[in-house]
């Protein structure tokens, strides 16, 4: 039996990570593009409401059952900063490059 499930993500590599570890229990990981669902508004608290905005987001849009996850990097001597930030740490979101020369 063959279950298919949408993953609320546009990353590529999340999806490849995401298939290995569910399609061996019969689930199809189909990305969320795949049924133009828009990009959630990340503005939950934490990085588990985050992950469940998505989640919804992708479910409504795609009338699918649909999982997400969140995360980024929580640094103790920042008193967990970024944390639900990470993405954008630097200014400006996606700024991977930016944002680990701020934390340097």
């Amino acid at each position: 039996m063959n279950r298919q499930i949408v993953l609320a993500s546009s990353n590529q590599g999340k999806a490849r990570e995401f298939k290995a570890m569910l399609e061996p229990l019969g689930y199809n990981v189909v990305l969320q593009k795949e049924f133009n669902v828009p990009e959630a508004k990340e503005d939950g608290l934490s990085f588990i409401e985050n992950a469940i905005i998505k989640a919804r987001n992708a479910a409504k849009y795609s009338n699918q059952w649909a999982l997400a996850d969140d995360s980024g990097i929580c640094v103790d001597a920042l008193n967990g900063a970024p944390g639900i930030y990470s993405a954008r740490y630097s200014g400006v979101h996606g700024d991977e490059k930016g944002c680990n020369k701020k934390l340097l």
